[in-house]
């Protein structure tokens, strides 16, 4: 039988890495994974000191298995040395800021393998999630699914309206064929899904759910947050109800049966053909169940 699917973090929630009473409760604001930020969030004369603070934080806190905990570090350079001062045993992998191309994820690869080295890790434990913030890095996207360590795409979308002139309304039209083809390139690739993106807005909530139900349409499994009220929102969009995880469930187990028993097809309870496609969809759903 096909084991259970791991669930996936729903949402993952943004701290500056140089607020240490934001990080001292950031395992805490309900979110499944955390993204400490050395980047944007952190002042250019401050993020010396906000790496070791980070690394520091990453060494001293208590082993939690249901939080993940990722780093966005800084491009180039700086990121090397983010990179290589965060890798340990707790770190789920660096979220790559302002990636363009292939060379980026090789360069950072090799910096990862002297971090790992000196944590005494296996080669390859940390794995990276490439930020796509410009029209060259959209473009590039199948390259860089394809480089050392990926997990999945993400985008940012600051920085990518700006560098293509992209002017935002309320439905957010303008960034469809953009989410789309961030999707359709993990599935070719064979990615995880892609994360949403964040909102700045994070008082406006029915907003922020009206546009992650609209992410989870288009294939995105989670969201990134800037606010823990944003973390509630995701949470809730991206877990299926009750019934429809029975009803996964019971779709799963009815098929893998009738594969047993030599059947490449059944038909469910409405009467509706079910083939291993529909069954897809159905594990796909139960990997959003925590």
């Amino acid at each position: 039988m096909t084991p259970a699917p791991t669930a996936v973090p729903r949402s993952y929630l943004y701290v500056p890495g140089d607020q240490p009473q934001k990080l001292a409760k950031a395992l805490d604001r309900g979110a499944d994974a955390v993204i400490v930020d050395l980047e944007d969030a952190v002042a250019p004369a401050a993020k010396a000191s906000a790496r070791a603070a980070v690394a520091g934080w990453l060494r001293s806190r208590a082993p939690r298995a249901d939080v993940e905990v990722w780093v966005r570090i800084n491009p180039g350079a700086a990121g090397h040395d983010d990179a290589a001062a965060v890798v340990g045993p707790g770190l789920a992998g660096v979220v790559a800021a302002k990636t363009r191309s292939a060379a980026d994820l090789v360069a950072l690869d090799a910096a990862l393998r002297v971090g790992e080295a000196g944590a005494g890790l296996p080669a390859g434990q940390v794995a990276v999630v490439p930020l796509l913030e410009s029209a060259a890095a959209v473009l590039a996207a199948p390259d860089l699914a394809r480089g050392p360590r990926v997990r999945r795409l993400q985008l940012g979308e600051a920085d990518l309206r700006a560098d293509v002139g992209l002017l935002p309304g309320d439905a957010e039209l303008e960034l469809l064929y953009v989410r789309s083809h961030v999707v359709l390139v993990s599935a070719a690739c064979g990615l995880e899904p892609p994360v949403g993106p964040v909102s700045t807005d994070f008082r406006d909530l029915e907003r922020f759910r009206g546009s992650t139900l609209a992410l989870l349409r288009l294939g995105f499994v989670g969201r990134s947050c800037i606010h823990p009220a944003q973390v509630t929102v995701a949470n809730e969009v991206f877990t299926p109800a009750p019934d429809e995880v029975d009803r996964a469930r019971a779709l799963v187990a009815r098929f893998e049966q009738a594969v047993a028993a030599g059947d490449g097809v059944l038909l469910d309870d409405a009467g509706r053909m079910v083939d291993e496609a529909v069954v897809r969809q159905a594990r796909r759903l139960l990997a959003r169940v925590r």
